[in-house]
């Protein structure tokens, strides 16, 4: 960390034990992310009803370059747990944000609309026309709805493209009628 860490214990005595988990469980977030450059606990010690004594309440923010990660309430009648559980979610937060940073986040292929061209039933496989004019494979196992035996020329489909062996091919094609934008 950058800054160094920085706990407040509120309406409850000050209490080293507390303190030294707190540091642990923030040192092991540098194994997350190396790049963290503050981390402020707030600790507090609420009551809440007669009947259920007191709850402790974990407020974490967390500053790394271009965010703010932030794990707001985690209450706990145990406060060793309500610290273990606010530091879990902020080192989940955490490694999502260093997912996103190295771009290890699966991105989603957007589909494509196109027309079917030619199909060859006794084979399997049939072509798919772009908009911009290319045509695209597709076999009968990319076929996810209708079955392949009812797709017709001319149909519209949806489809995700990739590189096959031989060239551009389409994967996930599915037929349905197309919902126009609101």
């Amino acid at each position: 960390m950058q800054i160094p860490l920085q706990i407040t214990l509120r309406d409850m005595p000050p209490s080293e034990a507390v303190e030294t988990r707190i540091r642990e469980k923030a040192q092991k977030l540098d194994s997350f992310y190396d790049r963290i450059m503050s981390c402020r606990v707030v600790v507090e010690s609420t009551q809440r009803h007669q009947h259920q004594g007191k709850l402790h309440s974990v407020h974490i923010d967390l500053s790394v370059p271009g965010a703010e990660l932030v794990v707001n309430r985690v209450e706990h009648e145990d406060i060793y747990v309500a610290i273990r559980d606010a530091f879990n979610a902020i080192g989940r937060k955490l490694e999502d944000y260093a997912r996103r940073q190295r771009g290890d986040v699966k991105s989603h292929d957007a589909p494509g609309r196109g027309r079917v061209t030619k199909i060859f039933p006794a084979q399997g496989y049939g072509f798919i026309e772009t908009p911009d004019r290319r045509e695209l494979y597709f076999n009968r196992n990319s076929v996810v709805e209708p079955e392949f035996e009812q797709l017709e020329i001319g149909a519209e489909v949806n489809y995700v493209e990739e590189q096959g062996k031989e060239g551009p091919q389409a994967r996930r094609v599915s037929a349905g009628k197309h919902q126009a934008p609101e």
